[in-house]
């Protein structure tokens, strides 16, 4: 054990500890490229975040359209139904008149 630590010289130790240093700067290095990265992509997902906004305002006015179009045909609904009940109505006259004429010329 000795002898090991003889080996180890400030030297040695010193020389070590500048290419740790000199590692790590390059790990610095590459976190900054990353983070930058980052930055990159959050400004993406802002950009997205603001197209689905505009989206969203989209189909808010359609589905406003899709509220008045289902109150216009709800009333076009309402019409068709009475004049079904007219047409009804009238049938069943002419056929009332037409058995009342039979029973007359009989």
């Amino acid at each position: 054990m000795e002898a090991m630590r003889e080996a180890w010289t400030d030297e040695r130790l010193d020389y070590l500890n500048h290419r740790v240093d000199d590692g790590f700067k390059g790990v610095d290095e590459r976190f900054r490229q990353v983070d930058k990265q980052f930055e990159r992509v959050n400004g993406r997902f802002e950009e997205i975040d603001r197209r689905f906004e505009q989206v969203d305002y989209r189909f808010e006015l359609v589905d406003k359209r899709f509220d008045r179009i289902d109150g216009e045909l709800a009333r076009v609904n309402d019409r068709i139904d009475s004049l079904h009940h007219g047409l009804n109505r009238i049938g069943v006259g002419i056929i009332v008149a037409l058995v009342g004429l039979i029973a007359t010329q009989l």
